[in-house]
Parts: structure tokens; C-alpha cells; sequence
């Protein structure tokens, strides 16, 4: 077992201590699940439904898709698997992503995992796997051809020493720059399509006391996605790419990284970007208030954000348009390259679930045909093969995807959670203009070199 690992289980077991002061803070759904054997090994449990003549097995099901459709959504998807299979019982539980990422860290120390739940693929998902905490669904997934169903780059973030440990579900995501049409409009502005352009539409918006970006940074990955467009258009994807991987010379403190965050304070300089940024949470919607009102022009963000606006804000779709994150004249990077995953969210079935069999069956559930229509019709692009989209939008988003010569998978869900998380925290640092690129790059390097012993 690796350092990392040996690290990251004592963490855990620090969590178990502070499990049972948060589960009382909880929303309400308890892991049914029973505690796994020393082994490791799946320990069933079986619970009698409140009213029914036999025994149910119980999974519970923990999700981030808390806006109204979405949520229905999965609902919906799990009533239809209970009424064809009422031998299961599912309980789901909706939460805000951050306090998600708590409850889950609290559930991994403390052994009370839900049977099923999402997370990014990655680093993180290599320490489930390494931790022995999620199950191996390769035969699952092969039985019928079922994982035929997908696009091959989803399966393939979901893949780790040839198993397949995780479902894409959710979405085909990738970060593009989304705008307000009207304010474009308004003002004269074409779509930029390289760098220079970008920042003579921002100046412009400026100079009429409209914010070029909207933004909330609080928690940190929002604007990660600038830093990582930003070296991927300087350099190309090599550069993070080598020294993420400890490979070919590659450091943290390649000059493209400076480059890269000293563009970013230079906006932040000129005022791209609103006033408190860095205080202000993307999940409760201030960074699309913005947008909506037209006290901003633009914003960089994944493109679940038009789900997101059909269910906040559908009045507002038609006037919201897209363009890829602009090329950077003498780059190396390729205008075509994204930043994303294919599959966003991914589920993975806990390995002390009741029912491992069950778990994934259920699973199947939201991506069944009638699933596939109401994510469609919710702005998402599933990550299953010959999806058919009427939107123009969510086509060109499809259509860059496809196209693209590299997809880069967000960094701090690439990395190592440790380095994940410093990254997130350093990218804040220099939004904040409190430490420069130079040292942001040289504590980078440093803790990537120790992690790498």
C-alpha cells in the first residue's frame, strides 16, 4: 500500500471520530448498509419495509443534483427501478455539493458509505479504489455489451488498471465561456475567437460599467477553469500533463505556469471580474445573477450550467449563448482543446453495499430511455453513444467535445486529493493577488515532488 493511501486512511480514521457529531447535522438519510467485514468483503443487510408483507433490501443513494428537475430526475429513475424490483428498497438524499464532499469524507472514515454515490473520476477515485471502499463493476458493465451503451473517453475516466469502477452518468461537460446575448448585442461586441480579442471585448465592457466575467471563487474550482484554459492555450496540454505525471522533465514551475497566473492577476487588475469574487458561492447562484441581469457580460463554467438555468431560470435560455475559451495567438496549445470530463457525474457502488448487484441495477435506471428524454430535455448531454440533440447549444457544446484534440479532466480532480486541493487553494491565492505565480509554482513543485516519493 501506498504512503499516499496509508495517509489518507488515517485521515479517515480522524473523520470516524467526527461522525457522530455531523451525522446529527445531517438532512436525514442514515446508510442503511451493515458495517463491512474485516476482510473487506460485502457484508449484506436486509430491512423490512414499514407495511409490506417481506423483506426489502434497503440501498440508499446520495446525489448533488439538487435543482428541481434534476432532482426529479433521479427520483422518478428510482421509482421506476422499485416498482420493477421490489425486492430493493432505495432511499436518496439530494445535497449541495460542498456539503457532499464533507459528509462523504465523514462516511469513507467511518464506514458508513451509501451504496451508491457520484464523484469526479480521477485521483480521488483511484483512492476509493486503493482504500477498497468502492466495488469492481467490469463485470457488470460487460454483461449484455451494456458498456457498449457509452462513449468510449467516459468509460475510459472510469477505468483503473483495466477494471471499470464507476459509471458515467450525468453529463458530457466542459467548460466553455457562456454570455449574455443581449449585452453583447447591445454594445456592438462580436464573438472573440483569440485571446487579444477577448480582452479588447472585456476592456469595452469595462469602460461601460459592465463586468467582462461574473464570478464566485469561494469554493475555489470556478476559478480554477481560467488558470487551466490559460496553460493548456500558452503551452498545450504536455505541460501540466508532465508535471502532474512526474514525467519527462515536467515541474510545477515551468515558465507557462507564471504566464498563466500572471494573466489572471492582469484581469484581476483591470477588473474583469466582480467586486468579492472570492467570497461568493457558485452553488447558491450569485455568479449567474449576474448574467441574468446583465451586470455581466460572460462567465468560464462547465456546461451544466444551461441544466442548471433551465431549472433556476428557463426565461432566460434564449438569451444565453456560448463560445469555446478563446485560442492564444503564438500558443502551442490548440484552439480545439477542452477542459471537462465525459460522464460528470460518475457513480460508483460502495464495496459494503447490501446489494452490489442491486446498487448497479439501479444505476442502470438513469440512463434508461426515459431518463435519457428528460436529461436531453434538461440541457444535459448524457455520455452514451448516438445521443440526438435539438438544441443548438447543447450540439455545439457535443460538437467541441468530439472535436477535440485533448480533453483535459479538471485538476484537482486529475491529481492527487492532497495536491487537488492545493492546487484549488493556490489558484484562489492568486485571484486574491496574495501570492505571486512564482510562488504559487514553488509550492506546487514541492509538495508534487514529496508526494511523488
Amino acid at each position: 500500500m501506498s504512503k499516499k493511501v496509508m495517509s489518507k486512511l488515517a485521515l479517515f480514521m480522524v473523520l470516524a471520530m467526527l461522525a457522530a457529531v455531523l451525522g446529527a447535522c445531517g438532512s436525514g438519510a442514515t446508510s442503511t448498509t451493515a458495517a463491512p467485514a474485516a476482510s473487506g468483503t460485502t457484508a449484506p443487510a436486509a430491512t423490512t419495509a414499514a407495511g409490506g408483507s417481506g423483506q426489502k433490501t434497503t440501498l440508499t443513494f446520495w446525489h448533488i443534483q439538487t435543482q428541481e428537475k434534476q432532482k426529479a430526475l433521479i427520483d422518478n429513475a428510482m421509482a421506476r427501478f422499485m416498482a420493477e424490483n421490489p425486492e430493493y428498497e432505495v432511499k436518496v438524499e439530494a445535497m449541495q455539493n460542498d456539503a457532499f464532499k464533507t459528509k462523504l469524507a465523514v462516511a469513507m472514515g467511518s464506514n458508513t458509505l451509501p451504496d451508491i454515490f457520484p464523484h469526479w473520476s480521477g485521483g480521488p477515485m483511484i483512492e476509493y479504489i486503493e482504500s477498497g471502499k468502492i466495488a469492481d463493476i467490469t463485470d457488470y458493465m460487460k454483461k449484455d455489451n451494456y458498456v457498449d451503451k457509452f462513449m468510449p473517453a467516459g468509460i475510459s475516466q472510469a477505468t483503473y488498471k483495466d477494471k471499470i469502477w464507476a459509471m458515467p452518468v450525468e453529463n458530457l461537460a466542459v467548460a466553455m465561456v457562456f454570455y449574455n446575448k443581449k449585452v453583447f448585442a447591445d454594445n456592438g461586441i462580436e464573438i472573440p475567437t483569440t485571446l487579444t480579442e477577448l480582452e479588447a471585448a472585456a476592456d469595452k465592457f469595462k469602460a461601460k460599467g459592465i463586468y467582462p466575467f461574473s464570478l464566485a471563487n469561494k469554493t475555489k474550482w470556478t476559478g480554477s477553469m481560467y488558470y487551466m484554459y490559460l496553460v493548456d492555450r500558452f503551452g498545450g496540454p504536455e505541460v501540466f500533463a508532465n508535471a502532474a505525471n512526474r514525467q519527462n522533465n515536467g515541474s510545477f514551475e515551468n515558465p507557462v505556469f507564471t504566464q498563466a497566473g500572471a494573466k489572471i492577476q492582469e484581469w484581476v487588475k483591470k477588473g474583469y471580474f466582480n467586486d468579492g469574487f472570492n467570497g461568493l458561492d457558485e452553488d447558491s447562484g450569485q455568479s449567474r445573477a449576474l448574467l441574468y441581469s446583465g451586470k455581466a457580460a460572460m462567465t468560464l463554467m462547465g456546461s451544466w450550467i444551461v441544466s442548471t438555468i433551465n431549472s433556476e431560470n428557463p426565461d432566460f435560455l434564449p438569451n444565453l449563448g456560448v463560445f469555446p475559451f478563446p485560442a492564444v495567438e503564438g500558443g502551442k496549445g490548440d484552439p480545439s482543446n477542452t477542459v471537462g470530463t465525459v460522464g460528470d457525474n460518475f457513480y460508483s457502488v460502495s464495496s459494503s453495499s447490501a446489494s452490489v448487484e442491486g446498487a448497479f441495477k439501479a444505476l442502470t435506471y438513469l440512463l434508461d430511455d426515459q431518463s435519457l428524454k428528460e436529461r436531453i430535455a434538461d440541457g444535459k448531454i448524457p455520455p452514451v453513444k448516438g445521443v440526438k440533440l435539438e438544441d443548438p447549444m447543447m450540439q455545439a457544446v457535443l460538437d467541441l467535445a468530439t472535436k477535440a484534440q485533448s480533453n483535459q479532466l479538471w485538476y484537482d480532480q486529475y491529481l492527487k486529493p492532497e495536491l487537488g486541493d492545493l492546487h484549488k487553494d493556490t489558484s484562489q491565492e492568486i485571484f486574491g493577488l496574495t501570492k505571486t505565480p512564482e510562488e504559487v509554482n514553488k509550492i506546487m513543485e514541492a509538495k508534487a515532488a514529496e508526494l511523488a516519493k
